[in-house]
């Protein structure tokens, strides 16, 4: 069977299939993720369970120990690993290739719902899981800063508009905040004041859980009407505290305020960020913070660092420029002492990393056609082979998107490597046609 036959003897339907060819790899080829390396997505969920106040110890013995006994009884676990640190357990649930991302959602929630009578009663909120990739870095962090503003309100700022914005960005998978300046109220008692009242700190520990209970109220019922009783028993402000009543004493309430220090500040005060901030207009432009310190920034400031990934199969490139984009108008958003400037942009060695492959391509086609030319002396040959290459590149970035495959740099080298091939079967079919043309040639000869 001659496959050649049928194209040369049609080389209208030829062309109209190699023009077919290239407009499917153009569609391909916009729609074709960009990303430094290939997407592995691994099943991986991590579950965070807040517990302000709680040591490392009681952390794992109270809340990371019943949330592994329950995860160990799921099916498709391959891996469990665990960190219990001080207010914080983070388990991190790894499933094997050929579980769905959905069925373990599915029973890590399970897990959780069983688990929950075997928590602490007095957590603030129950267990959160999210869906991570342990090997996909953030593509983009910002460091947010203000010189007004304390950080326990830039940390609110920021978590209830700024986090929730960018996470709703198309490609956007998890916006994670890092600096430790969540804020609480801290109460220092003062032990001499509290012997002289003969309360210990249990006394005030006691009054200030009672102070806090959140339950039902009842309802008030007549014979038209009925009210539920909405109250909220949460003390929210240092003002709040410490007018708190701890004892009575001589007929005298003692309150809190007598006994301790109450203040607004952040639940943990020994953790913190500092990124050092170039004043530029233009937060694309600045490359602050990218190797730690530069002779061109400011002095290291305290900030709060928002840490941004993307999805599963999302392009890194449109990701970042759809964030950059909206950051002007986040921006306007929040009050003007408080700056929001990139610190690391993940995508700018990508850009370059696939940038300089993509002249590699290049360099390698040019020469390809070039040594064509020089060995045939041909200028119909070598048109013919300077067009095969690059239909065969182009068309290759449709089938590449049907297959599910990125355009990243191990693709990239692969499509370099495969021009040679691509080449290498294009001279053979000219030198086989040049040859049965000289045959020809020479069998028509006059004698």
């Amino acid at each position: 069977m001659n496959v050649s036959r049928l194209f040369i003897q049609r080389p209208v339907a030829t062309g109209l299939l190699m023009l077919a060819i290239v407009l499917a790899g153009l569609v391909g080829l916009r729609f074709l993720p960009l990303a430094a390396l290939p997407q592995v997505d691994y099943p991986t969920i991590q579950v965070q369970t807040l517990y302000p106040g709680a040591s490392p110890d009681v952390m794992s013995r109270t809340v990371t120990a019943p949330l592994e006994r329950q995860f160990g009884q799921m099916a498709g676990l391959s891996r469990m690993s665990s960190t219990s640190a001080a207010g914080v357990s983070i388990v991190t649930l790894q499933f094997a290739l050929s579980e769905s991302m959905d069925s373990a959602e599915q029973q890590v929630q399970a897990a959780i719902n069983a688990g929950g009578s075997l928590l602490p009663a007095d957590l603030p909120a129950p267990p959160v899981y999210a869906k991570v990739n342990p090997a996909d870095a953030p593509i983009l962090t910002l460091a947010i800063t203000s010189d007004s503003l304390p950080l326990t309100e830039v940390q609110n700022l920021v978590n209830t508009r700024l986090a929730r914005k960018i996470s709703q960005i198309s490609g956007v998978g998890l916006v994670t905040l890092a600096g430790g300046q969540r804020p609480a109220v801290r109460v220092q008692g003062n032990l001499d004041a509290l012997a002289a009242m003969g309360l210990g700190l249990d006394s005030v520990r006691t009054a200030i859980a009672g102070a806090n209970a959140s339950g039902a109220k009842g309802s008030f019922d007549g014979p038209l009407r009925a009210y539920a009783i909405n109250s909220n028993d949460q003390l929210l402000t240092a003002s709040d505290y410490r007018e708190l009543v701890v004892a009575w004493r001589g007929g005298a309430p003692v309150r809190l305020k007598d006994v301790a220090r109450v203040i607004d500040g952040s639940e943990n005060s020994r953790l913190g960020a500092w990124a050092g901030i170039k004043n530029n207009s233009d937060p694309r432009s600045s490359d602050a913070g990218k190797t730690g310190v530069s002779p061109e920034t400011a002095p290291l400031a305290p900030a709060i660092i928002l840490n941004v990934q993307r999805q599963p199969g999302a392009n890194v490139i449109a990701t970042a420029d759809a964030i950059a984009r909206q950051l002007p108008e986040l921006q306007a958003g929040l009050p003007e002492s408080v700056r929001v400037q990139v610190l690391a942009d993940r995508t700018q060695g990508i850009r370059a990393s696939v940038r300089h492959v993509q002249m590699e391509l290049l360099l390698a086609v040019a020469m390809v056609v070039l040594v064509i030319f020089l060995f045939l002396h041909s200028l119909r040959a070598t048109v013919i082979a300077s067009i095969a290459v690059p239909i065969s590149l182009i068309g290759s970035a449709g089938v590449m998107y049907l297959l599910g495959y990125s355009l990243n740099n191990l693709s990239l080298m692969a499509l370099t490597i495969a021009t040679g091939f691509v080449v290498d079967d294009a001279i053979v079919m000219i030198e086989n046609i040049s040859r049965y043309i000289e045959r020809a040639s020479r069998r028509c000869r006059p004698p």
